[in-house]
Order: structure tokens, then sequence, then C-alpha cells
């Protein structure tokens, strides 16, 4: 004789709704582990692209790497910006044009890739500009940024075996000075510092001052491009 499953009373429709609704919920479930991975996937991917012409880290890798290191050492942490000076002129007046602003970027690239070491972030945020951050204690901290403005005003030869002069504006920032590991706030401390002493050759060690300079996006208020950026905002 055939056996015949009856459903009895509410209890039986309850589970037989509860079992229709699991059946979609772990569809969504699959489906949110799934785009999970895929965002990790895309984050990371971001985060190991590099800038093509100097082989730097871009501002997603660099940032991350940046993070590690101040929090991992903290008040010996040191953020530094680097602006190479008149670059737009280097760029459009040199002959070969943009080739000659390459094989300048591509060689400050190199310089500060040798000054922060095997352990230290660099990135290229655009144009001209240089992030850096590594470990350097307080008493190293001055002769350092002294080494790094001397290496980066060494000129540069082109191609074509001509001579370019060069130099860059440095601002730099650590946390037991700023009072904070935040990267963020290092960065435009950093950045306020390397626009007081902007075309003199000489770095900046950022002070509290430089932390409290009004920033729109986390640069200088003022800055080239800030305005459309707050805009945008």
């Amino acid at each position: 004789m055939a056996s015949t499953v009856r459903v009895h009373g509410p209890c039986g429709q309850r589970a037989l709704i509860l079992t229709s609704l699991a059946v979609p919920l772990t569809g969504w479930a699959v489906h949110a582990v799934s785009l999970h991975r895929k965002l990790a996937a895309a984050h990371r991917k971001l985060a190991d692209r590099r800038d093509p012409l100097t082989g730097l880290l871009g501002r997603n890798g660099y940032t991350a790497k940046a993070r590690q290191i101040t929090g991992r050492y903290g008040h010996h942490a040191l953020v530094a910006m680097v602006d190479l000076d008149h670059f737009k002129q280097i760029n459009d007046g040199q002959p070969g044009g943009h080739a000659a602003g390459d094989r300048v970027l591509a060689v400050t690239a190199q310089r500060l890739t040798a000054w922060a070491g095997s352990h230290g972030a660099v990135g290229r945020l655009g144009g001209g500009e240089f992030a850096v951050t590594g470990r350097i204690g307080a008493g190293r901290r001055e002769p350092r940024l002294a080494q790094l403005a001397a290496l980066l005003a060494q000129p540069v030869q082109l191609d074509d075996g001509v001579w370019v002069d060069v130099s860059a504006s440095i601002g730099a920032a650590c946390p037991d000075v700023i009072g904070t590991t935040d990267l963020s706030a290092l960065q435009r401390a950093a950045d306020a510092a390397m626009y007081a002493g902007k075309h003199t050759g000489r770095p900046v060690l950022a002070d509290r001052s430089h932390a409290t300079v009004p920033s729109i996006n986390g640069r200088r208020a003022g800055r080239p491009g800030t305005d459309i950026l707050g805009a945008a905002a």
C-alpha cells in the first residue's frame, strides 16, 4: 500500500513556510559571500597597482603600506611629502618635451626608494608629488631629511646627455610631535610644512601649528585643485 505524508495543523504549515523561505535566503547568503570575495580581490588588485612611469606604489597601495608602518612603529615613524620644484617648466620647457619630465620623475622615484629603504613606503600622488613613510628615530630626523634634500637636488641627466638642475620641497611629520598616528593627519601636517619651506631647499619638520592649517579633502586649503575637489565633495 502506498504511504501518504500529510501535513497536520498549524505546525506543519509553519514548517512548510520556513522551508520555502530558507531556499531564497540561502541563495542570498551565497551571493553575498561571493560578492564580498570579489570586492576583496578587486581591492587587493587596486592596492597592488603601481604607477606605470615610476614603478612606485599608487595612492591606494601607498596608503595601505604607510598605515602599516605608522601603526607598527608609532612615534618612531616619519611621513614626508615631496614636491618637485618648477616641475612644469622642466616638463614643458626642456627639449624633447615630456620625455624630460618623465626622466626626472623616474630618477626621483629611484632616489626616494633608495632613501626610504626596503622597509619604507614610497608612492607617487600625481604630477611631481610624492609621499614617503618610514621608520626614523627622533635623533636622526633632521640629518636624514637634509640627506634627502641633498639627494633630490642632484642634477638629472636626460637621455640625450643634457643635465637638468632639479630640487624638491620637503615637509615631514612625526606622530610624537603631531600627537597622532593617523596617516591623514600626518600627511596634512607634512603638506603644510612642505609649503612653509617651498622653494627654499630646506626641509621642514612639522609642529602642531602645521596640523591646524585649514584643509580640504586632506590637502592644504588654497592648494591648486582643492576648490574643485571641495565642490565635488
